[in-house]
């Protein structure tokens, strides 16, 4: 259930390339958090150039007009298992979209079971229509 917002300079790609984007994030993040495959939330903000500025925080890291910015909301996850979607994430998008890992910046939001409402004016994990993490099946 993480959402995940990819924030890119609007015209360096085309639909194809978003939803390849799109898709290589999604099977990341699947393998890395081990959620379900129908467990995909994902916004694509396009930014002209001139409003979207993403440096390096000092470490010299080359940056591109392809530059992706992604804020991924989910609840907690452990430091490994973060750590592991970076590398896998910068990995696939590599492999995939030919995405450099200098043009790859991501920051997780954390947040808790009752700040997610999929829908029906319901909160589904206080509920009980969706598991919590770690509860009997």
């Amino acid at each position: 259930m993480p959402l995940l917002h990819f924030h890119v300079v609007k015209g360096q790609r085309n639909p194809v390339e978003l939803r390849g984007l799109l898709d290589a994030a999604h099977d990341a993040m699947l393998e890395a958090f081990k959620v379900p495959a129908r467990d995909r939330y994902q916004l694509v903000s396009e930014h002209e150039p001139t409003h979207m500025v993403i440096e390096d925080t000092g470490l010299d890291i080359p940056r591109t007009p392809k530059v992706v910015l992604l804020q991924v909301v989910s609840r907690p996850r452990g430091k490994e298992q973060i750590a592991a979607f970076y590398k896998l994430l910068a990995e696939t998008l590599q492999a995939r979209c030919g995405l450099a890992p200098s043009d790859l910046m991501v920051s997780v939001i954390e947040n808790q079971d009752e700040h997610w409402s999929f829908g029906l004016g319901r909160a589904q994990f206080l509920t009980g229509e969706l598991p919590l993490p770690g509860a009997p099946a």
